[in-house]
């Protein structure tokens, strides 16, 4: 029987919680039942297992962060928009570190799917990055360096792993903006290069 009071949402958003507070890692099912005073067992009613309850936690998680960025974003585009997207990115990760670690982890493509939050991640991303010209294979490209670029900067940060007397957040927009001179200079492979100059001959 469902212990009365518990449902799938209170417990995504206290475990969610939770990662804040003690990392994503260290959130368990006996921790939220502890939390909640009842036995491992009672939970089973309302998520599968562990690995269910982190993926709620990462699909809450990034339903949240898309939220700020589309917000963030808004009306802006090019460079703007890139260090809206940016700094709405890295402020959501400094304040919600065990959230934010939940937004990593690798998550089955069927849900991806049913998701409304993920879709939205990849329409407001990939729209932001259409805005610099760029076509399919180099929008996934460009989608995985901002990713690459943005995770690595917040995980050393977080770790402390910035020593340099170099102002953290200066060196941030300083590489936001090299970012953006990437995008606007994106490499072209040669028979790209080549299909253009052959219509603009032919046109």
């Amino acid at each position: 029987m469902p212990r009365a009071g518990l449902t799938p949402t209170l417990l995504t958003e206290t475990a969610a919680t939770l990662a804040d507070e003690v990392g994503f890692e260290n959130v368990t099912l006996s921790s939220l039942a502890r939390h909640f005073g009842v036995k491992d067992a009672s939970l089973y009613s309302h998520v599968k297992n562990l690995q269910d309850l982190r993926t709620r936690i990462a699909l809450l998680a990034g339903g949240e962060m898309i939220d700020r960025i589309a917000v963030a974003v808004a009306g802006r585009s090019g460079k703007d928009a890139l260090a809206a997207f940016a700094n709405a990115y890295r402020a959501y990760a400094k304040a919600h570190p065990g959230r934010y670690a939940a937004t990593q982890i690798r998550i089955d493509q069927a849900l991806i799917a049913d998701s409304p939050a993920l879709r939205r991640t990849a329409e407001i991303t990939y729209g932001m990055l259409r805005a610099y010209g760029l076509d399919e294979p180099d929008l996934t490209d460009a989608v995985r360096l901002l990713r690459a670029a943005f995770h690595g900067y917040c995980a050393l940060e977080a770790g402390g792993g910035f020593g340099a007397p170099r102002d953290v957040q200066q060196s941030w927009d300083r590489a936001v903006d090299a970012l953006h001179v990437a995008l606007e200079n994106w490499p072209r492979k040669e028979e790209d290069a080549a299909g253009v100059s052959q219509s603009t001959v032919t046109s």
